[in-house]
């Protein structure tokens, strides 16, 4: 019975608002035929680095533990590159298809999906480690994803490649967040600043999902199968199988362990698919992996959770 309450309650309180979220958007869209390229805009260049700037900010977290905590994402977005180009390869993808694949796999949406789960699980330590892990995948999506995204390109765009990583603005975000803490500017202190950063951090998860809602409703979902199965087994089961080897080989121990492989079983992150359609790799393919990858996210977190609290992992 406890067990059929923990997967309820984690349905309810984590899957089912965002479900609820992506749906309102799919009918605004639906209704009001909204502007895409608008609300990608929107997201990419305003509330996603108001969010980062706020949440880095206001972290207290050890700088040694921070670390380890980034050794350690960096390994997993490293092993799940490699398995995606592996499977790209075997199915013989496009170009187009291979850069969906590989922003589809290899980022999480650590954001909105892994800091309230893991904030729910282990409310101790679960936020505290994940800022970092939020932190790691923000950066690597808006360098190595943006590379990616721009992969299926000709070669004679690589100077437009260079030219959209020096203007995304969430790398700024997280270089001036760095130095407001190096040089502990009490910017917190400043109403007239800091008020409206937090109004847009707080929007961000609402109109991002929104905006996915909105991507969806333009485009028509694929079935589950061939690559897109692929990308969703790599995402959801292969991304903590990997964890699951990865905090042995790190020495990390109890709810610390936890707290990170749970993370991993995240879904695809909302701001792959935005990606993908800024930057013209396969929209269509990274929108459905988000979207199922969210869905199904509600069977394959709450069995990885009942994993972890009952012990079933012998070294952690």
């Amino acid at each position: 019975m406890e067990s059929l309450q923990q997967i309820g309650m984690t349905f309810r309180d984590i899957c089912l608002p965002i479900i609820l979220l992506i749906g309102i958007g799919w009918v605004m869209d639906r209704k009001f035929k909204l502007h895409l390229d608008s609300l990608i805009k929107l997201n990419i260049h305003l509330l996603i680095p108001a969010f980062v700037f706020v949440r880095i900010t206001e972290s207290s977290i050890d700088p040694r533990t921070g670390i380890r905590i980034v050794g350690f994402t960096v390994c997993i977005l490293g092993i799940t590159f490699l398995l995606s180009q592996a499977v790209s390869i075997l199915r013989k993808e496009s170009r187009k298809g291979r850069a969906a694949l590989q922003l589809s796999t290899m980022f999480y949406n650590a954001g909105n999906f892994g800091i309230p789960v893991t904030a729910l699980a282990y409310p101790e330590v679960g936020p505290m480690i994940h800022v970092y892990v939020f932190m790691t995948l923000n950066v690597s999506t808006f360098s190595l994803g943006i590379l990616l995204a721009h992969s299926q390109n000709d070669d004679e765009k690589e100077k437009r490649t260079l030219l959209s990583l020096l203007v995304q603005s969430p790398l700024y975000a997280v270089c001036l967040a760095w130095i407001f803490k190096g040089f502990e500017v009490p910017v917190d202190q400043w109403v007239f600043f800091w008020k409206p950063l937090n109004y847009l951090a707080d929007s961000l998860i609402g109109i991002a999902l929104i905006t996915l809602g909105v991507q969806l409703s333009k485009t028509r979902p694929p079935k589950i199968e061939g690559t897109l199965a692929w990308a969703l087994g790599i995402r959801l089961i292969g991304g903590p199988v990997i964890a699951m080897i990865l905090v042995r080989a790190f020495g990390y121990t109890g709810d610390f362990a936890a707290v990170l492989i749970l993370g991993t079983a995240a879904p695809t992150a909302v701001i792959t698919a935005l990606l993908a359609h800024e930057f013209k790799a396969d929209s269509r393919f990274a929108s459905a992996t988000v979207f199922y990858s969210t869905l199904l996210s509600a069977i394959t977190v709450t069995g990885i959770l009942f994993i972890l609290k009952n012990g079933w992992i012998p070294w952690i």
